[in-house]
Order: C-alpha cells, then structure tokens, then sequence
C-alpha cells in the first residue's frame, strides 16, 4: 500500500472528521438562516397577498364606512398609534436614558448591577399583566383623582407601553454608554470639567447613534402591543381624535375587531393594516440597524 508523502497536507483520520463535521455543522447553520428567512418571506407575502386590495388613498385617509356601505378607511386606528406610542416615547425616553447614565456612570457596582437585573426582569414581565397593573392603577385610582373619571384613555395606554419601552430604551443605552472609551473620560476630567458636564457635553453626544437605536426599537415593540390596550384603551369611537385624555383607536386593536367582523371587506382591511404595520416595524428596525452600525464605526474611529 502506498503510503502518504510525508509533506502531504491533505487530512486524515481525525482531522478529516473534524472537517467533515465542520461542514456539517456551517451547512446546518446555512439551512437554517435560509429556513428563517423563507418563513418571513411567507409571512410577509401571505399578510400583503391578502390585504393589497384594500391598500388606496381612502384607506389611509378616511374613517370606517357607515353600516351597510363599502370602502372606508383606518385613520383613526392610524393616528390613535401615533398618538399612544408618541406619548409613550415621551414617558419612557427620559427615564430610561437617565437611568443607564445614572447605572453606568455614578451608580456604585453592587446598586447598578441590581438595576440592571431589575430592568431585564421588568423586561420579561407579560405585556397582559403590565396593562391589568396600568388599569388598576390608572383607570380605576389615579385618572378619578385628576377628574378624569373611571374610563379608558389614551394617557393610561401611553403610560402601559411605555412600561414596556423603558427597559429596553434603558437597556440599549447602558451597552452603548459601556462602548465609549474612556480615555475620553479621561481626557475630559484632565482639563478640570466636572462629571456631569463631561457625561452631558462628551458621552451623551459620542453614543447618541446608540440611544436612538435603542429608541427606535423600544417603538417599534410598542406599536405593536396590543394586550395592554385591551384594558386601557380599547373603547374608542370611530373618528379621528388628538385628545389624549379620551380612548382612542389603535392599529393592533383594530386588527383584532376587524378579523373578527363577518364583512369580507373588513377582512381585507385588517390584513391591509396588518401588512401597514409589519411595514413598520421592518423600517424602524432597519433603521435602528442603520444607526447602530454608523454609532459602532464612529466609535471604533474615536479608540
């Protein structure tokens, strides 16, 4: 039998099985990118296949159709969404950025790794029982005090997804807050700024990419929740509304009712709505994608 060149470099034995099972291992993981990707695909092309027939000007401009006529429109669902999760941002934006500077740049370690735990917990908490928590809390105590009354609100489902935002606009800021170097800290602190000045002037403007990524994909989880409204804000009329002391319309909501409804027209609406917003989170998250790379090189470009 012939044996093998001394010099030879092709594998044997152990080392052929070796690579065999590496092969095996890079086209499993291949498969099942693809696999992920084909069931987004399906997903997204099932939802628009059956909701393209309703997409048109009136859809997104006007109000639903009167009982018993044809056509109509989500605006008020449209601009309830933008209202609920704009007042949202507002409540959980400051908190939840303030709270990773305070962890990660003046907290000793023992308190800020307890916050951190705290936020992932709050982070798993089901959105359900964070909007039974809001409506106890909001609807039946907090809005009759404020002369509200006992009823629904679009502050009290701002205030439920807002819940759901700050541990991820909180979490997100920490790791961007952890990647700045700090020599420029240092550098800072060496011509005499204090330490508040160097987080406000120096920190906050190098990781700012970062924080709005994080922001970008807290809106993106809220504009989507739908369990909390349930208790919140759920019994709204069918026009358009800005007051945000009064219940009003929501994209997942009106989902729900219109896959519910036995008119096929309000069918093809609430797939419609529902492509709208997949559409939605897929821009938001690739946005905040986006940000997050350009945030990452510039600071890889600062060390």
């Amino acid at each position: 039998m012939t044996e093998p060149h001394p010099l030879s470099l092709k594998a044997r034995g152990r080392d052929r099985r070796r690579l065999v099972v590496n092969k095996l291992a890079e086209a499993s993981a291949l498969t099942a990118a693809l696999l992920a990707i084909l069931v987004l695909g399906i997903v997204v092309w099932s939802v628009f296949s059956r909701g393209v027939a309703a997409l048109n000007w009136d859809f997104f401009t006007k109000g639903p159709a009167l009982f018993g006529q044809t056509g109509g429109g989500v605006a008020p669902a449209l601009v309830g969404s933008l209202l609920l999760v704009g007042i949202a941002t507002l409540m959980a934006l400051p908190v939840g950025v303030l709270s990773a500077i305070y962890v990660s740049e003046f907290a000793p370690r023992r308190i800020g790794d307890q916050v951190r735990l705290w936020l992932d917990v709050l982070n798993g908490f089901p959105s359900i029982v964070i909007g039974i928590f809001v409506f106890a809390l909001c609807v039946k105590v907090a809005l009759p005090v404020v002369g509200w009354g006992h009823h629904q609100s679009a502050i009290a489902g701002a205030f439920a997804l807002s819940i759901i935002m700050l541990p991820l606009v909180a979490r997100a800021t920490m790791e961007v807050l952890a990647l700045v170097p700090n020599e420029l800290r240092d550098a800072s602190y060496a011509l005499g700024v204090s330490k508040w000045q160097t987080v406000l002037r120096v920190v906050l403007p190098t990781s700012f990419g970062g924080i709005l990524t994080g922001a970008t994909l807290a809106v993106a989880r809220a504009a989507g929740e739908t369990a909390p409204l349930l208790f919140t804000c759920a019994l709204a009329g069918q026009t358009i509304d800005w007051n945000p002391t009064h219940s009003v319309n929501s994209i997942p909501l009106t989902i729900f009712q219109y896959s519910e409804a036995p008119d096929e027209s309000l069918h093809q609406q609430a797939w419609a709505l529902a492509f709208v917003l997949i559409a939605f989170v897929l821009v938001t998250s690739l946005t905040a994608r986006f940000l997050l790379d350009r945030s990452r090189r510039k600071l890889g470009a600062v060390r």
